[in-house]
């Protein structure tokens, strides 16, 4: 976003509804540990990103709230430095055993 902000003087704006959806995930993942996928509460502003139809002022201030939201979460997160590879590992394998079998007859 930035880049296009200084190459071209603006963002597109699904490219800036997708940063904002991404720190709200975000936020979401360093409070709760787990991945938010629907973002029903922020729908509508976020579709008003995409359609240009937010101020910019709006946007940037809601960006920059994120920011500082998603720097909070990281400092205070209750998640781990490092994933926990090896239950990792053993979960994909698992899971693709389990597809496999289901494909065969």
């Amino acid at each position: 976003m930035q880049a296009d902000l200084r190459k071209k003087g603006s963002a597109k704006p699904k490219h800036v509804m997708h940063l904002i959806r991404l720190l709200l995930s975000g936020i979401g993942i360093l409070r709760h540990g787990v991945v938010p996928v629907r973002v029903e509460e922020h729908r509508e502003e976020l579709l008003a990103i995409r359609r240009g139809e937010m101020a910019w002022a709006d946007v940037e201030a809601w960006r920059e709230r994120l920011h500082r939201e998603f720097d909070e979460a990281a400092r205070s997160t209750k998640l781990p430095d490092r994933p926990d590879y090896a239950r990792a590992d053993a979960f994909l394998i698992e899971a693709r055993r389990a597809a496999i079998d289901k494909e065969l007859p």
